[in-house]
């Protein structure tokens, strides 16, 4: 990379010059992304080869022992270690006459530190913060006597213009911290770094004092922080190397010399810290004084990650030149995918991007905003497309970015106009953290960040808009042409049934000649086990853990067992199959929740706390452990024990047999489309279930199965991904018809075995079972794991996304449909024996009525 940014006449020249060079770079120095798109700079970059390679040679040519000792390989620690403490202060342009660096794990880790300094005043301190801020700068008022969050930069620059009458409250105690962050970890926004200088002038004028805080994480990965100016520099200024270099993972408070005396007023110390302590008799300790990072850094520090550190200078000045070329480089390409998304359209107009930039900052000026796009994505009826979904066809297209709240809550809830009680009305509907809930409420929950690097290329540019438009860009508007959903419809039988009794593990064909029992949970023993993850306790899925595909269990009713056999390689000290019994009987330990929390053993499933029975022979634990190369062990969660529910609910009860059905003209019903969604059902009663992720039963349709492989062009995918309980084909000739699914309520089931009962009593009434059909499955990348393989492929995700997105509700990817039984099969009287399911037993759907508007 060389030099800045060229002039606006040479740019076309400039621009491909300057792209090859990159290209260079990353072919020769980052290997791990090949093929890939890697646009989560901001939470890491990635790492360069020659400084692994660099930093290996150092460790085995040279013995480093720990520094708190007098041996030659600890004095050769402590110097490197200091070396290279002087060189960070170089890096940032700070002179060690005015500035010291404590060494610290990242920059969290820095702030912290700072706020147990701060804590451990006399009399408290008060905490200003940015809304902006981090969550880990926003953390510290829980330390504070008393806080106050600005709203916006206008704010802060009243408060300080008032600061002799709006500092720090006496009652609060004399001193004051204020925290923000150079560059927005959300959006990229760049805040003015010249607060700290007019604060330090501004806080002179009164008692006591307000230092400021700056987190520079984010900032200083792609800009040169100058802190040649002591009097205009912050007074603690937190960050993390691996931002910067992608290894190692290390971070640094660097202090302005003349503002280090809150941080001696920390009580706590540790090993290295002190001179002198005594225990017996009497409390007394002697500080060190030599220097401030002597009596902060805690214990022995990480010689290697900093001897790594130097090996990170070295490279990323050959590589690179200086964080000044880095910033034009990465200026430019924020600036043309910026643009290049703002310029996006529907066939009808409508914005494809709404994209969240403060209005005074400008790509075109880098001290005002960072390499960062955020942004969220609408259909073409200007409703929002989650997230989620978005991350998940990304990962299909192997394009890395990150999503969600980005760990900003005010910067998230200020783009999003998300007020409090909108927040803790979301929390109480089940958003957390991670997981899927990113539409509430007709507001998106959080957003999309594109974040570049210095690697970061011309082609990540247009590989992420080549993604968007192939998947989230209608080209053509709806089709005027109308059609109604046949009156009957077609009928259909059971052509396969499969449970799976190990939670995301491969299936089990149940025999033909069988009839399987259903209960309210589900088909018998289907996904009434799991694998929980030894240390966590959280249950394993496909999802991480693709070859749990290779695990086969099967159920030996005869000998009353569940079989456990891995279709994989195994050491020949692990049995190829285990076995446990069926009976519940004989059932392990079950954990209790305190149990569960001192052994860890404590488990979730899709965010619901479980105690399940853990299994403790060493033998089951080896056997899955070597299979997955994982540390697990099996656990299961029978029927009773059971306290998690179905959140779905019924559109509606129906007990009567199918309806003719019809469509208003001004409705249009296209196979794969998907029919407006009626309310549920009010009279409801929730529906139980034990491991499943959603419902007890879920169902596809065979036609529209072989409907979605004539839209795959190469390698048609099997019904198996579907992980379906029942397949259900349509009976006689004809032509089939697709995605009839979506139009049903409930399904009818009868068998043609005639029930023991109504032999007795002489009736051929045969086995008649009713289910309810809760709404559609949403989908993820998981359909594209081979069940037999475990390999993993784009198909048939990628064709879902584009053909069966739900509009409306973050535009969700769904295929099948969820069932349980309906409440009455459970009244007194009903024979267990009427409740079970068998291949070729007739299923009459039961679809909903649409008002002809008569």
């Amino acid at each position: 990379m060389s030099g800045p940014r060229p002039t606006e006449g040479f740019e076309e020249m400039a621009e491909l010059r300057y792209n090859e060079d990159v290209d260079r770079i990353r072919r020769e120095e980052y290997p791990t992304l090949q093929g890939t798109v890697y646009l989560d700079h901001a939470g890491t970059t990635p790492y360069p080869q020659s400084l692994v390679e660099q930093f290996s040679k150092e460790l085995t040519q040279n013995l480093f022992g720990n520094p708190h000792s007098t041996s030659t390989s600890s004095q050769l620690s402590t110097r490197r270690i200091e070396d290279t403490r002087l060189r960070a202060l170089r890096f940032f342009n700070a002179s060690p006459d005015d500035f010291d660096l404590v060494f610290v794990a990242n920059a969290t880790a820095a702030i912290k530190l700072v706020a147990d300094c701060f804590k451990d005043s006399d009399r408290g301190f008060w905490y200003g913060y940015h809304r902006d801020s981090h969550t880990s700068l926003v953390g510290v008022r829980e330390n504070a006597a008393e806080h106050r969050c600005f709203a916006d930069d206008d704010e802060v620059d009243r408060w300080m213009h008032t600061l002799p009458n709006a500092g720090p409250h006496p009652s609060s105690g004399p001193v004051g911290l204020f925290g923000y962050p150079a560059q927005s970890n959300l959006d990229g926004r760049r805040l003015p770094l010249s607060w700290p200088g007019f604060l330090r002038c501004s806080s002179l004028s009164h008692n006591g004092r307000v230092y400021s805080l700056l987190d520079a994480a984010a900032f200083v990965s792609t800009f040169p922080l100058d802190l040649g100016d002591a009097s205009q520099a912050p007074d603690f200024t937190v960050l993390s190397f691996y931002k910067i270099f992608g290894f190692p993972d290390l971070g640094a408070l660097i202090v302005r010399k003349d503002s280090a005396e809150p941080l001696g007023r920390r009580r706590y110390f540790g090993g290295g810290t002190v001179e002198m302590v005594t225990c017996t008799h009497d409390s007394w300790h002697i500080r060190k004084q030599s220097s401030l990072h002597e009596q902060l850094e805690d214990g022995t520090l990480p010689i290697h990650s900093i001897i790594a550190l130097n090996s990170a200078f070295d490279v990323h000045e050959r590589l690179f030149g200086s964080l000044g070329n880095i910033s034009s480089h990465t200026s430019f390409l924020a600036d043309r995918l910026h643009k290049s998304l703002s310029s996006l359209r529907h066939a009808n107009g409508y914005p494809v991007c709404i994209l969240h930039k403060d209005p005074r900052s400008s790509y075109d000026i880098p001290d005002t905003q960072g390499p960062v796009v955020a942004l969220n994505i609408l259909n073409s009826r200007a409703e929002w497309v989650s997230n989620t979904e978005v991350e998940k066809l990304a990962a299909i297209r192997n394009i890395q970015f990150r999503s969600g709240g980005l760990c900003n809550p005010g910067g998230v809830a200020s783009i999003l106009n998300l007020t409090p009680w909108e927040m803790k009305r979301n929390y109480s509907a089940g958003q957390r953290c991670g997981n899927e809930d990113d539409v509430l409420g007709g507001k998106p929950t959080g957003v999309i960040r594109l974040s570049l690097g210095a690697m970061s290329t011309l082609e990540d540019i247009t590989a992420f808009l080549r993604f968007v438009e192939e998947f989230f860009v209608d080209r053509q508007l709806p089709p005027g042409a109308t059609s109604t959903v046949p009156g009957a419809g077609p009928s259909f039988y059971v052509e396969r049934v499969t449970i799976f009794p190990i939670k995301s593990c491969g299936g089990w064909q149940v025999p033909s000649h069988l009839a399987w029992p259903i209960n309210p949970e589900g088909l018998a023993w289907d996904r009434e086990w799991c694998l929980v993850h030894r240390g966590s306790g959280a249950a394993l899925s496909q999802k991480r853990v693709p070859h749990m595909a290779l695990l086969r269990p099967t159920i030996d009713i005869e000998a009353g067992v569940l079989r456990v056999r891995y279709c994989g390689q195994l050491p020949s000290s692990v049995p190829g199959e285990i076995t446990v019994p069926l009976s519940s009987d004989s059932l392990p330990r079950q954990t209790t929740t305190s149990d569960s929390i001192k052994s860890c053993s404590f488990s979730r499933v899709c965010g619901d706390p479980i105690s399940p029975y853990i299994y403790t022979p060493v033998h089951i634990a080896a056997f899955f452990t070597t299979a997955l190369s994982t540390p697990c062990t099996l656990a299961r969660f029978p029927p009773g024990l059971s306290s998690r529910h179905s959140k779905l609910r019924p559109q509606r009860s129906s007990h009567q047999s199918q309806p003719t059905t019809s469509h208003p003209s001004s409705e249009r019903y296209v196979p794969g489309t998907f029919p407006p969604t009626p309310p549920p059902s009010p009279d409801h009663r929730p529906h139980p279930i034990l491991l499943s992720n959603e419902s007890p039963i879920l169902a596809i349709s065979r036609s529209s199965v072989n409907h979605l492989n004539r839209l795959i062009p190469h390698n048609p995918t099997t019904a198996s991904v579907f992980r379906a309980n029942i397949i259900l084909a349509q009976c006689g000739p004809g032509s089939e018809v697709p995605y009839d699914e979506d139009h049903w309520t409930g399904l009818r089931l009868r068998s043609l075995q005639t029930s023991s009962a109504a032999k007795r009593d002489g009736v051929d009434a045969g086995n008649v079972i009713d289910l309810d059909v809760l709404g559609p499955c949403r989908r993820c990348q998981m359909v594209c794991v081979n069940q037999r393989t475990a390999e993993r492929s784009e198909e048939p995700f990628v064709t879902l996304a584009k053909t069966r997105r739900r509009e409306g509700g973050g535009s969700k990817v769904f295929f099948g449909v969820h069932c349980a039984l309906q409440p009455h099969v459970e009244e007194v009287g009903v024979e267990s024996e009427r409740r079970t399911i068998r291949v070729g037993d007739i299923v009459e759907p039961v679809r909903r009525t649409y008002n002809d508007g008569g």
